[in-house]
């Protein structure tokens, strides 16, 4: 039997009001009345409009009665901080700023949390650390799970001759300039056909509707900051069952970038939100939350699996376009989401886990790492360790801030570094240079109990965003920086 499905606009036929209360309608019919006929279903939602009190107190209707009916006045009283907060595990902690651990208390204090993690290569961010792996109950944090919304790994290996990528280096050069653009504000002249831009959510949601044309021509291009799109060698000591690939040298695609301004316009959008609805102490004001039985809450959660939507098909298009030049299809592709939220399972219970810079690694799940312009990232392999919540690294991690690096770099150290290891740099500046990053075999040795290496990367050809822009002068070291510079980690 076919799966029943409500469309915005049949419900505003009927007189529901533009706003949230649509996309909770639409939430519970596919949930709770799929399987019934769409004459008994309208018939019941008219009745819930005409008297929503009546149904205030229904098992099923009752949310949407609640969204139907006059909102009491709020008193907006602080929340108190819980004086004990939750255990959580340390990876490398030698290794972690203490900014970062602060933040993490914080987030542990909160009456909604669960079950916590730190990865090694943490450092601070906004609200929950970048990092910082968060699991709560019935609850979202907009800053646990980041600006750039769903900004993720993706690998496609070929069935090419690693040598190829320097006899013909050219040619390679010219697909990584020709395949995307990078930058905050990077538009595409012609825009790509990509069916996640049909979702609903773009005419249900306001916020969305508005950004709908601009997310169209950003789609398939690239971040700032250390989104990258890079070619090099990917090598396979042995055969391992889950990534089904032989042994042996290959060449690689990996892409690194996130939501665009679709993702950071989410996140921002729903941070005021959420710190509207909880006051929290000052110091903990970027970890408010949204209930995911309240509107809000279900409009974030949608927007941002919309946004990991988004985030997703920007890479395929790119690894697309470079497949189609390459004449080749790869054997093998890895994908990872970080910045992201899921609904799992926790001794028992549903929780939502929070990974901000932090790679998915249950049992057997393939993911990612990778180091800077010149380390080498790995292909990983889950343990499924729950002391970590399920969670490994999402990188090496910062050492130094964009400003720090931009000053205590020299031009020619970073020049003399990148030729070193013979890596042909397109873009990038001293901000991203192999300095600002933790050591990622220090890393990786720190998270050995939450992953198997099962193969390893070595970048070549790199394109990140141009460095013109950013010179080195006090004006820009001045200059905010945008989100997906700040959290594209």
């Amino acid at each position: 039997m076919k799966k029943l499905k409500i469309e915005g606009k049949e419900l505003r036929a009927i007189g529901y009001p533009e706003g949230p209360v649509i996309s909770v309608v639409m939430n519970l019919v596919q949930k709770e009345y799929k399987h019934q006929s769409k004459e008994d279903v309208m018939e019941l939602l008219k009745k819930v409009l005409a008297s929503p009190v009546e149904y205030k107190d229904d098992a099923v209707l009752a949310l949407i009665a609640e969204k139907l009916m006059p909102k009491p006045v709020s008193e907006n009283a602080e929340l108190s901080l819980n004086q004990q907060g939750i255990q959580f595990n340390v990876f490398g902690q030698e290794h972690i700023e203490e900014g970062a651990m602060h933040q993490m208390y914080q987030a542990a204090k909160l009456p909604i949390s669960v079950a916590g993690a730190l990865m090694p290569d943490a450092h601070s961010g906004y609200g929950l650390p970048i990092g910082g792996v968060l699991a709560t109950k019935n609850a979202v944090i907009p800053y646990g799970v980041g600006v750039d919304i769903g900004c993720r790994m993706c690998l496609s290996i070929y069935d090419i001759d690693p040598k190829e990528l320097v006899q013909k280096e050219n040619f390679f050069t010219r697909e990584l300039l020709e395949a995307t653009v990078f930058g905050s504000g990077a538009q595409l002249d012609r825009a790509a056909d990509h069916e996640v831009m049909e979702n609903d959510l773009f005419r249900e949601l306001p916020l969305l509707k508005h950004m709908h044309g601009r997310a169209w021509k950003q789609l398939g291009t690239s971040g700032s900051g250390n989104h990258f799109v890079e070619f090099g060698v990917v090598e396979i000591g042995e055969k391992d069952a889950i990534l089904g690939v032989e042994a042996g040298k290959y060449v690689g695609l990996l892409s690194h970038s996130g939501s665009r301004a679709l993702g950071a316009t989410i996140a921002n959008h729903y941070t005021k939100l959420a710190i509207s609805k909880r006051r929290l102490p000052q110091e903990a004001k970027n970890l408010a939350w949204l209930q995911l039985d309240e509107e809000e809450g279900i409009e974030y959660w949608n927007a941002m699996n919309l946004a990991g939507d988004y985030a997703s098909a920007c890479h395929h298009i790119i690894h697309a376009k470079i497949a189609k030049q390459l004449g080749r299809r790869p054997v093998k592709m890895v994908e990872n989401h970080h910045n992201f939220a899921w609904k799992e399972e926790w001794e028992g219970q549903q929780v939502i886990v929070h990974r901000k810079g932090a790679t998915p690694a249950g049992k057997d799940v393939l993911g990612v790492i990778p180091g800077s312009m010149t380390a080498p990232g790995f292909i990983v392999k889950g343990k499924g360790e729950m002391a970590a919540v399920n969670s490994a690294s999402h990188g090496a991690g910062r050492k130094m801030s964009r400003t720090k690096a931009m000053e205590a770099v020299s031009d020619k150290q970073f020049k003399d570094e990148v030729e070193k290891h013979g890596v042909k740099l397109l873009g990038g500046g001293k901000d991203e240079s192999p300095f600002a990053y933790k050591d990622i075999e220090v890393v990786m040795q720190s998270q050995k109990a939450l992953v198997d290496v099962v193969g390893k990367f070595t970048p070549k050809i790199v394109k990140m965003d141009g460095a013109k822009h950013r010179s080195w002068s006090k004006k820009n070291q001045r200059e905010k920086l945008t989100g997906d510079e700040v959290e594209g980690e």
